[in-house]
């Protein structure tokens, strides 16, 4: 589709704030772009299996307790989405086709993916193996138009793999991911700075950048449903009831997202889970199976030189509740044997238990590389 590019109407993005309402100058209008892989697991699957071609397909498991990794377009028009448990996604889609997942073939054609990004621009941000963030504000072929670039990188793409990408253009990271979202599957759309203000406007608040499931229940206490809603209550007011993210709330309600694009960056958890195929009551039972959990968690960590302070270990009941509970060092953990001693722990303080448990996860976060460790001691001298 033809769209405007970011390089005009950038009176308007000046007259909604922009940099200059924060004290500094007016910078030039940043590129950003959000390409989003479409249905990209359940793509792979029926690209490389030509008979799951045009049919409901979800890869995930198909036992009783099994979740769904990801749903093919098909499958969508059923209701059958992520992390959706299989038995409602086969009640929704009676046809729906279970395929294993093949995460080591997601991950090579995600490398694919990311060499066509990476010949327009070294500055990528990755979300997960199917979407990323790109700052094309200044990108290596010397294209002026942003929108351009992006429908380069589609065909690119569907080109070497065969398969559909969706992209948002805009002027900054918010208003790309909100883009990419407008026209898919196999789509793309621009937001100019003229535009962006306006587009906002209508959107609940579960939308933006930020807000979680508590801060919008704090948010619609208060009377703030939309993006107008936000609008509506001066800086003062939200920094008193949010804190620090009042500041972001905003401006992010304007269309104003000053986030860079950050490459090569640090995620800020790792973690792993698993389902039961029947409910667990005895502390050894789910003391072992701890074990595999711990195992891929700290397989990451080995892998990658990243380290962390804080172990958190996740309960689902039978009854679907669940619970999480931390605990935080001063330092950060060393090997597996302490992050599996933690993690014991924390489940045998759970103990006695009054009702099944269905699902186990641990995770580690405040991650950061190892070798930005700092002596306790020399941390307190300073």
């Amino acid at each position: 589709m033809t769209e405007p590019d970011l390089d005009r109407g950038k009176e308007g993005f000046a007259s909604a704030g922009g940099c200059s309402d924060l004290g500094c100058e007016q910078e030039r209008t940043r590129k950003s772009i959000l390409v989003d892989m479409d249905g990209f697991y359940a793509s792979v699957e029926q690209r490389d299996n030509p008979e799951l071609r045009g049919k409901p397909v979800a890869v995930g498991g198909s036992r009783e307790r099994g979740v769904v990794a990801a749903a093919s377009y098909e499958a969508r028009k059923f209701g059958v989405r992520s992390a959706m448990p299989s038995v409602t996604a086969r009640r929704k889609c009676p046809d729906l086709i279970f395929v294993k997942p093949r995460f080591d073939v997601y991950k090579e054609v995600s490398l694919q993916i990311r060499a066509i990004f990476a010949e327009h621009t070294s500055i990528i941000e990755p979300l997960s193996l199917d979407e990323a963030y790109l700052d094309m504000t200044e990108n290596l072929q010397d294209v002026a138009s942003a929108t351009e670039i992006a429908e380069q990188i589609r065909a690119k793409i569907r080109a070497e793999t065969q398969l559909a990408a969706s992209a948002g253009v805009s002027y900054n990271k918010f208003l790309a991911k909100l883009a990419s979202d407008y026209c898919k599957p196999d789509g793309l759309f621009v937001i100019t700075p003229a535009m962006g203000p306006t587009f906002v406007e209508a959107l609940p608040v579960e939308r933006f950048h930020g807000v979680g499931p508590a801060t919008a229940a704090r948010m619609k206490e208060l009377g703030i449903f939309t993006a107008l809603d936000l609008r509506a209550k001066d800086e003062t007011f939200l920094l008193k009831h949010f804190g620090k993210a009042g500041r972001h709330f905003y401006w992010i309600c304007r269309g104003i997202d000053h986030r860079p694009v950050l490459p090569n960056r640090i995620r800020k958890s790792i973690g792993a889970e698993n389902t039961f195929p029947r409910d667990l009551t005895s502390f050894d039972d789910m003391r072992a199976e701890l074990g595999p959990l711990v195992d891929k968690v700290w397989h990451y960590c080995d892998s990658t030189g990243v380290r962390g302070r804080t172990v958190t270990l996740k309960v689902k009941f039978a009854d679907f509740q669940i619970i999480t509970r931390s605990r935080s060092r001063i330092t950060l953990i060393p090997d597996r044997s302490t992050l599996a001693s933690i993690s014991a722990e924390l489940l045998a303080a759970q103990f006695p238990l009054r009702k099944g448990v269905r699902l186990i996860g641990v995770s580690l976060s405040s991650l950061c590389d190892e070798s930005s460790e700092v002596d306790p001691q020399v941390a307190l001298a300073l």
